[in-house]
């Protein structure tokens, strides 16, 4: 059995003027020619080319591919090994090549795209991908996390600075409020969780008032979350789900 150069350049996915290269320097003779002097390739010219293949993606030079394959000392298993040893060595450089790129993505799983010195201008020590990969497991598969995803995605510096301006006022403002004795259920401490509520709706995702009393519940029951706003002032997160779930029963009464 014998093959056309068209028929070996479509095995192989090569290309005819490559095969037509090889066989110019000498790398790949086909064994055989037709009557009309076309190449013919049989199997044994197959298995160069398999071989000449492998040490191509392997990055050899063409020079060094034919000294390899023409040593008249080398075993045909023994190409196998090398490969077979390089390959390896491949792979285990591409899986952490993969693992560095895949730590590049955690990092830009909440769409923000800033250098490491603009992150901290903008957040300081709360940098919000700093949960991205739990963030992602607990919401993955919703559509507010992919609207937040789209979003995010399409804020500048100057967005986020915005954006932390408007979290730093508001903190200010409630904490203030809990430290002159306000209660939960009081007019400005609603007003300031409707706040909360309008502030992640205009720059994430849409949050209804159901929604915005699971994250109330949450930033109680949740230690990272309580830790983060009773750092503003002792006993804000449980002040603020009171004031979360006071602000939903007046908005949506009678509804």
């Amino acid at each position: 059995m014998s093959y056309s150069v068209g028929q070996v350049a479509g095995f192989a996915g090569v290309t005819v003027r490559t095969l037509h290269h090889y066989d110019d320097i000498g790398l790949l003779v086909p064994s055989e020619r037709s009557h009309a002097g076309h190449r013919r390739y049989n199997d044994a010219d197959l298995d160069r080319l398999q071989q000449i293949l492998f040490y191509r993606e392997l990055g050899f030079p063409l020079d060094e591919v034919a000294a390899l394959l023409d040593d008249p000392d080398a075993d045909p298993r023994e190409h196998l090994r090398r490969q077979h040893e390089l390959l390896t060595a491949r792979i285990e450089k591409l899986q952490k090549m993969a693992a560095a790129v895949e730590h590049a993505m955690e990092a830009r799983t909440m769409g923000i795209n800033l250098t490491p010195e603009e992150r901290f201008e903008v957040f300081g020590d709360k940098d919000p991908a700093q949960y991205a990969e739990e963030t992602e497991q607990r919401w993955g598969n919703t559509e507010a996390y992919a609207e937040s995803r789209r979003r995010a995605a399409t804020y500048t510096k100057e967005d986020w600075k915005r954006i932390q301006a408007e979290v730093d006022d508001w903190q200010e403002r409630y904490a203030a409020l809990v430290a002159a004795g306000e209660r939960p259920t009081g007019e400005a401490a609603m007003d300031l969780a409707e706040e909360h509520r309008e502030h992640i709706s205009r720059w994430y995702f849409e949050v209804p008032y159901e929604m915005h009393r699971c994250f109330a519940d949450m930033y109680v029951s949740d230690e990272r979350f309580k830790a983060y706003y009773d750092a503003m002032r002792p006993g804000l997160a449980e002040h603020l789900r009171e004031a979360i779930h006071a602000n939903a029963e007046r908005r949506t009464a009678g509804s």
